[in-house]
Parts: C-alpha cells; sequence; structure tokens
C-alpha cells in the first residue's frame, strides 16, 4: 500500500474508481427497491385492460425475469465502459496534474542541493502554471541571494586582507629590524587596525540597517536645520580643499518627522561623498524642493560624474565604480546601502542622476511630510 499513499496518479485512479462503485451500488439498490413495484403496478394496469386474461400473470413473469437480466447485462457494461473511462481519464490528468509537480519536485532537490540554476517548465495557464511561475520566481530570488552571498564574503575577505596583510608586514618589518621601532611605524600599524575596525563597525551597522533591528526616534524638526548642522560638520574639510559649499533651501517648507541621528547620518554620507569626488576649486550644492506630501533634498556637485551603467547599482553592497579604488581612498562600499535602508525606513526613496564623466552628479532624497 505504500506505492499508492506514494503516488498522486493512483490515488487519482483508486478516487475515480470509488465514485463509479458508489454510483453503481446506489443504482443497483435503487433499481431493486424500485423496478418490481413499478413493474408490478403497470402490469396490473395491463391485466386491467386486457380483462384480467388467465396467462397474463405467467407472461409478466417471464417479461419481468427477462428484462431484469437485460438490465443488469447493461449495468455490466456500464460498469466495464465507466471503469475503462476512469482509468482514462486518470492517465489524462495524471500528465496534466501530476507531471508538473513531479517537475517541481525534482527541481526543488535540486535547489536543495546547490543548484539554483533550475528552472520548471511553464506550460499552462492555470492555477498549475501560475504555481510553476511562482516557484521559478522563487528559484530566481534564491539565486540572487546565493549569488549576493558569495559576492559578499569575496568582498569582506578582500577588505579585511588588504589592512591584515599590511599589518602583517609592517610587524615582520620590525621583528627583522627593517622597520625602525619609531611611533612613526607604530601610527602606521593603528591605522590599519583602526581601518578594520571601521569596517567591522560599518558590517555592525549595515547588518542591522537590513534586518530592520533599529528603532527610529521620530521628532518633527525642519529640513534646513538638518542641512545646516551637516554643513556645519564637514565645513572645515570643504574649506581644506578648497572646495565651495552652497546652501539652497526652499522657504516655507513642512516640516518632516524623523530620526536627527539617522537622516544626519544620510546627510553626511551623501555630501561627504560629494566633497571626496569634487576635485579642487569645484561646488557641492545642497537644495531643497517640496512636493506634493514630500521634501526632495538634493545634494549636487561638478565632481567627476558617473556613467549610466554604474548608475542602477550604485547603493548594492560593496559596489564600487572604481574596481581597483582601495577602502582607504573609497570607503567601505556600503555607506549608500545603509543610507538607502534608512530612508526606506522612513518612507523616503533615494536616487542618483549624473550627466556622465566630467558631468558631476546629483543625489536625492525624499521625505515625507504627512
Amino acid at each position: 500500500m505504500n506505492w499508492v499513499r506514494s503516488s498522486l496518479g493512483w490515488k487519482l485512479l483508486i478516487s475515480y474508481l470509488v465514485v463509479i462503485m458508489v454510483g453503481i451500488v446506489t443504482l443497483t439498490l435503487a433499481a431493486e427497491s424500485v423496478i418490481p413495484t413499478a413493474f408490478n403496478r403497470h402490469m396490473a394496469g395491463m391485466q386491467m385492460m386486457m380483462g384480467g386474461h388467465t396467462g397474463m400473470q405467467t407472461m409478466a413473469d417471464d417479461l419481468f425475469t427477462n428484462f431484469l437480466a437485460a438490465f443488469t447485462e447493461a449495468l455490466l457494461w456500464a460498469s466495464g465502459l465507466a471503469t475503462l473511462s476512469a482509468v482514462i481519464v486518470s492517465i489524462f490528468v495524471t500528465r496534466r496534474v501530476v507531471t508538473p509537480v513531479r517537475y517541481m519536485m525534482r527541481a526543488s532537490r535540486h535547489i536543495a542541493d546547490g543548484h539554483y540554476d533550475e528552472r520548471v517548465p511553464e506550460t499552462n495557464a492555470d492555477e498549475l502554471g501560475q504555481l510553476a511561475r511562482s516557484f521559478n520566481q522563487m528559484a530566481t530570488a534564491l539565486e540572487q541571494t546565493e549569488s549576493m552571498r558569495r559576492e559578499l564574503i569575496g568582498n569582506v575577505a578582500h577588505e579585511l586582507r588588504t589592512p591584515l596583510t599590511n599589518i602583517k608586514g609592517y610587524m615582520e618589518g620590525l621583528i627583522d629590524g627593517v622597520l625602525p621601532p619609531e611611533p612613526e611605524t607604530y601610527q602606521l600599524v593603528y591605522n590599519e587596525a583602526d581601518r578594520l575596525q571601521r569596517l567591522v563597525s560599518d558590517l555592525q551597522e549595515l547588518s542591522r540597517v537590513e534586518a530592520g533591528a533599529f528603532d527610529l526616534n521620530l521628532t518633527k524638526m525642519s529640513v534646513d536645520a538638518l542641512i545646516e548642522q551637516t554643513a556645519a560638520r564637514l565645513r572645515p574639510q570643504f574649506e581644506e580643499k578648497e572646495v565651495k559649499l552652497q546652501i539652497k533651501v526652499s522657504t516655507s517648507l513642512p516640516s518632516v518627522k524623523v530620526d536627527e541621528d539617522r537622516i544626519g547620518q544620510v546627510l553626511l554620507n551623501l555630501v561627504g561623498n560629494a566633497l571626496q569626488y569634487t576635485p579642487r576649486g569645484g561646488l557641492v550644492t545642497i537644495s531643497t524642493k517640496p512636493q506634493e506630501h514630500e521634501v526632495y533634498v538634493l545634494i549636487q556637485d561638478s565632481g567627476i560624474g558617473i556613467s549610466s551603467e554604474h548608475l542602477p547599482h550604485l547603493f548594492d553592497r560593496f559596489y564600487r565604480v572604481d574596481k581597483s579604488r582601495s577602502r582607504a581612498g573609497g570607503g567601505s562600499g556600503i555607506g549608500l546601502t545603509i543610507a538607502r535602508h534608512l530612508v526606506k525606513a522612513h518612507g523616503g526613496q533615494i536616487w542618483a542622476t549624473s550627466e556622465g564623466l566630467g558631468g558631476g552628479s546629483t543625489f536625492g532624497f525624499s521625505l515625507p511630510t504627512d
């Protein structure tokens, strides 16, 4: 009986046969209880019409016997044909229903073994076809997640390898006497350890924001106050690099309900990036623009610009326009990812535009006012 329990096709066939058997039994019982009474009633009427002929009863008995035999024969033929029909229908239904299910069973096993490129055919437009499409969408999402996981591991390993290699080289130089045990040498080791600590802190922050494991302390405040705080913190760096910082805040902006520290973190990241990629003598402009139920904050720079093929990936983890850029020169590559999650947590959106290389770039985000 295990083969019946484990096969949907056999279950369908048995269910059809059970329905046929129930119908046959019901028909037989109904016939046995109704036919004699109905037959006798009709024969009695015929006897009255024929004046009660003496041989009428014998003829009625013979007629009933022959009728019952014909009915039984017809019922047996109908039962056989119904059983054959059930077998044919079950084979057809098995191919239409069980085969796609078997495809999904086999594909799910392959995916469980790590073969995330497995897909099932989408042949129907019914519920099974929709299930196949949903299955393929799930498989695609799993494949993308696995690809991102491998990329993340590779990126983290690369980010950790560089400062660790430098620390090891400095320490070997100190041990072999190649490097002098002076404060400058220890400062180099300290700087590399500090890079490692910043990377670990960034990864912890990324893990929290992607999992939504943080609380927002929402308070009503003006956007221009947030911008002024960011500008005050970064103005010395702008002056040191000789890059002009310009603020254009629209008048009568509505207040926004935000977490001051989190949105301040977003502004610091975006304005800091604009400063980093704007050459000496350039210009960075922070402006605001009211929209329906939203406030737009725009950070525009006259820097090196971004090619169009890179724009859709700027907010991906560890993505860098310049693949050769080191963490020391280009950051960890997750600041924009963190900014995107923080803005989305406030119910806003974040984006980037650029006219191409040499045309500067604009980063913007929205905050709801309701």
